[in-house]
């Protein structure tokens, strides 16, 4: 199955639309299977301003993003060990049982990847002052996870302590840890030095209008504030992409659409890193898209896959392959472009869905492996929402 399975898979789960309410799977939380990062990094100034060249360190000198190593974290086509491959291959060699082929080329744009092999390692995140999450439903949250087990929820506690940031009140920290079923949206908006406007079904074209979750969350006045964003979206665009397939829409629209949705990404942190925008500093750091089937591109592997929209295999699979892989490896070219960091969720997910179990699978990790996918199929459970969290603050903090 290789490569072409995991993406095709991929192309078949979704990080959203309104989630359908069937049962609680697990608790907890849990490690993506490599070494957690404990202390936090230290260095000059957020980057708030950007280019395909590279970032401002904050002393006013350009670097070219993903050029040179930062400490704890490695780049090139070559791992820190001197063997071959680069070293994103080198984090994830060693995790899977069968052929480990099937992941994304992303050593080809040269990241630096962090010392935790969870994510990129682009920034030096420090004085943050203000955090906003934006995107879709895993970021929202979903029953049957509680919103106090959502990532959004457990990160945004770790942030609060390690930057001394504040909610509002009891009441409203409350209503914003808590999404709104009638909106998909969080109760509140804001509770103190959190927002978010992420939303359940929400695309790449919600994020700039007519969404406007950019718009809406980033405020004039508040664009002072020193802001780390935290983002998961594309996953509904990759949804559509696959029912577009199921439905015969031809090859050269479905590559058009494609084309649009990475764009909006791109769109979306141009704004964000325009010159000016956020004069005190922004650091953004995002999630790719993950899947649920482990890189089998079975949907039949989750009982109520009907419910969660796949209840017919996709035509022509390679081809739809190519596309998901070019939009995800597009998604790590942007993180080196503007100096902004990523989160692996494919890969690190990948063997902790509905095929956990199954020993032929490509992302097969051994036996007793954890799922980390609810009983809906394409939310987390309470254990995947706390590895997300760990992740994004993994990064965060090297």
């Amino acid at each position: 199955m290789g490569r072409r399975g995991i993406l095709v898979g991929l192309a078949l789960a979704s990080a959203c639309g309104d989630p359908q309410v069937v049962g609680d799977d697990g608790e907890g939380t849990g490690s993506a299977g490599t070494a957690a990062v404990t202390g936090s990094s230290s260095g000059g100034d957020p980057a708030s301003t950007s280019s395909a060249a590279g970032t401002t360190d904050g002393t006013g000198a350009d670097s070219t993003a993903g050029s040179e190593g930062t400490t704890g974290g490695t780049t090139g086509g070559e791992s820190s060990t001197g063997e071959p491959g680069g070293p994103f291959a080198q984090c994830f060699a060693g995790q899977f049982v069968n052929d480990a082929d099937q992941l994304p080329d992303y050593d080809q744009y040269m990241p630096v990847i962090g010392s935790h092999c969870v994510g990129t390692d682009h920034q030096e995140i420090e004085g943050v002052q203000r955090v906003v999450f934006l995107g879709d439903s895993i970021t929202v949250g979903s029953r049957p996870t509680l919103p106090q087990d959502v990532y959004r929820a457990r990160l945004a506690d770790m942030l609060r302590d390690h930057f001394g940031l504040a909610y509002g009140d009891a009441i409203s920290e409350g209503l914003w840890k808590s999404p709104n079923p009638f909106t998909g949206e969080t109760a509140v908006m804001s509770s103190g030095d959190f927002s978010s406007c992420a939303r359940w079904g929400a695309r790449n074209d919600d994020l700039a209008p007519p969404g406007n979750q950019l718009e809406d969350c980033f405020p004039a006045p508040d664009r002072q504030d020193t802001t780390l964003i935290v983002m998961t979206s594309g996953g509904n665009d990759v949804s559509s992409l696959a029912q577009d397939a199921i439905d015969g829409v031809p090859m050269e629209d479905l590559w058009a659409t494609t084309e649009e949705f990475v764009q909006l990404e791109r769109d979306a942190l141009g704004w964000i890193l325009a010159p000016g925008r956020f004069p005190n500093g922004v650091y953004v750091v995002y999630a790719n898209i993950y899947e649920f089937t482990d890189g089998t591109g079975n949907v039949e592997s989750c009982d109520v896959s009907g419910l969660a929209g796949f209840d017919q295999p996709v035509p022509n699979p390679e081809e739809l392959t190519e596309l998901i892989l070019w939009a995800n490896e597009q998604y790590m070219q942007m993180a080196v472009e503007h100096g902004v960091d990523m989160l692996f969720l494919l890969e690190t997910f990948c063997g902790h869905g509905f095929a956990n179990d199954d020993p032929t699978a490509p992302c097969y990790r051994g036996p007793d492996t954890p799922r980390w996918f609810d009983l809906t199929c394409i939310h987390p459970n309470p254990q995947g929402h706390g590895v997300i969290a760990d992740e994004f603050m993994s990064i965060i903090l090297e």
